[in-house]
């Protein structure tokens, strides 16, 4: 790192968790099952799933909430549980289960924060930096859903943490307070300090994250960049053909994954240069496309095609 804080080239090649072959039972249920991954140093990482995908559990465990029943963790170079004394002092966490009491003031909130570490921020400076400096004396019980939220963000920060790990954020907010969140979270990542963002919204993965864990049934199911993870999904092409046209044709071309014939439109899904290759066919044939509709795949159709087995749904707000 630069003395600006501006994370180097060379560091953000630098993995600073790792986890491998992380199992965790509740009961007779198994919550995480053999997760394995990695996270650079001054990245959005993204953990990204449905309700009960094990991500939260996944962080408890990563910031030494939580003892696994098998695998191993390493932050910061500190094992988990073995030095979670000195874990806390380096990962700010702020779980989506977090409450504060109603009656306690957002200034006493911060500085009994401050107070469990060695070299704690300015809990002014902080609350000035997040927009919360005129809210110092009100009451949690009194705070809108982004002000909470805000708060969150600086219990996570108060301790100068290099990682902060920061769990559903934006739940509940309105549109608005939640882009507002996202700028707040990337000026985090731009301080130099590096955040796992645990998220159920799909949107708000392919926004703000560098590189993203798609977790299922306590698994990962998948884990590179979101542009990768929709490139992996490919695109849809559909049109009204101006003649006659054999759709046999189509599927023969590279990158095709499904060709379909719906009353005369014709859908064509694949990867690569899917468009190119459609559209040279339809001139080679003198064949006039009608109605062309272009579709890119987005994270979430990335995520539902991977899950397809598994049934589950999507509704407006992204996976629950």
């Amino acid at each position: 790192m630069t003395e600006t804080g501006v994370i180097s080239q060379d560091d953000r090649q630098e993995n600073v968790v790792s986890v491998e072959g992380l199992r965790v039972r509740y009961g007779d249920t198994l919550a995480v099952d053999d997760v394995t991954l990695s996270i650079r140093r001054g990245e959005i990482f993204g953990i990204l799933g449905p309700n009960g995908a094990g991500k939260t559990t996944t962080v408890e465990c990563i910031g030494g909430l939580r003892r696994p029943d098998a695998g191993r963790i390493s932050v910061l170079g500190l094992d988990a549980q073995r030095d979670r004394g000195e874990l806390r002092q380096q990962v700010g966490i702020q779980l989506q289960s977090s409450e504060l009491p109603d009656k306690l003031q957002v200034g006493e909130a911060v500085e009994l924060f401050a107070s469990f570490y060695r070299d704690p921020r300015d809990p002014d400076e902080l609350l000035e930096r997040l927009g919360l400096q005129e809210k110092r004396g009100t009451r949690f019980a009194n705070l809108s859903g982004g002000q909470r939220q805000r708060l969150s963000i600086a219990l996570a920060l108060i301790g100068r943490p290099q990682i902060a790990i920061l769990d559903e954020l934006t739940t509940g907010l309105d549109p608005s307070a939640r882009r507002e969140t996202w700028k707040l979270i990337e000026s985090i990542r731009d301080q130099g300090v590096t955040v796992i963002l645990v998220t159920h919204f799909m949107e708000e993965a392919e926004h703000l994250c560098d590189r993203v864990a798609l977790v299922h049934h306590g698994r990962v199911i998948a884990l590179d960049a979101p542009a990768g993870l929709v490139a992996s999904t490919g695109q849809r092409i559909s049109f009204r053909p101006a003649g006659d046209l054999d759709p046999e044709l189509l599927r023969g071309l590279p990158g095709v994954a499904q060709v379909r014939d719906e009353n005369g439109r014709i859908e064509v899904r694949g990867s690569g240069d899917l468009v190119a290759a459609v559209m040279e066919l339809l001139v080679r044939r003198g064949v006039v496309p009608l109605q062309t509709r272009l579709e890119q795949s987005t994270l979430e159709d990335a995520f539902m095609r991977m899950t397809a087995d598994a049934g589950v749904t999507v509704n407006g707000e992204g996976v629950r």
